[in-house]
């Protein structure tokens, strides 16, 4: 399956499936990486990894409506299947998540439909919660919506500030977002009345990964 991925900072998770797509067994490629901020440092792992890539500077565009237009021309210039969002810190319009509507994932740092939005490893520590975690979904036109394709528990510790805490359930993230990438260029994992349903006919993602507390 040919993915591209959009970033808009550091990379991490797209440094992630760039590694993952090196194996030989992996059913998905990145056929391009987008960034709508020049100065995105995540730029580098696709230069580095020969991967093609491209800046679309949303600040050029008058309106989310044309900024998306360009986005989704270059998309289909480039036959990109799936898209991953990585990152990529814009509002898309409803427009452009329904043209890609079950072709574009995203990963989003909390156990879903808890902690949407921003801030969420504060919130969460806020809350008491003892875990946290993160989620692959499906993106749809509302906010960190969309059916969940795989999640991963991460323990809050005592003792954990919202820098700390966000440190952990990156390094999941970056096992997690794999997982549910191959689940989906596969084929083993289809949305169905608004609920991933994994090949063997259930509702439920394969064994979730947990990770013991960090010493």
């Amino acid at each position: 399956m040919r993915i591209a991925v959009l970033i808009s900072g550091r990379g991490s998770n797209l440094k992630a499936l760039i590694d993952a797509c090196a194996a030989e067994d992996f059913p998905a490629e990145i056929g391009l990486v987008l960034s709508n901020r020049p100065n995105a440092s995540g730029l580098l792992h696709a230069e580095e990894a020969g991967i093609p890539h491209k800046v679309i500077d949303h600040k050029e565009f008058k309106t989310r409506e044309e900024f998306d237009a360009v986005l989704h021309r270059t998309l289909e210039d480039a036959e990109i299947e799936l898209v991953c969002n990585a990152g990529f810190m814009r509002i898309l319009t409803d427009d452009f998540v329904n043209r890609w509507r079950d072709r574009m994932l995203n990963i989003h740092p909390s156990l879903l439909p808890a902690f949407k939005g921003l801030h969420v490893h504060q919130r969460a520590i806020d809350a008491g919660v003892r875990l946290s975690g993160a989620t692959v979904h499906f993106v749809r036109p509302e906010m960190d919506e969309g059916p969940i394709v795989a999640q991963v528990a991460v323990p809050v510790l005592p003792d954990d500030t919202a820098d700390v805490l966000a440190e952990r359930i990156l390094e999941a993230e970056h096992k997690l977002y794999p997982f549910a990438l191959r689940l989906v260029a596969e084929g083993k994992a289809r949305v169905a009345d608004e609920r991933v349903v994994i090949s063997d006919g259930s509702a439920e993602a394969p064994a979730p990964i947990f990770m013991p507390p960090l010493d």
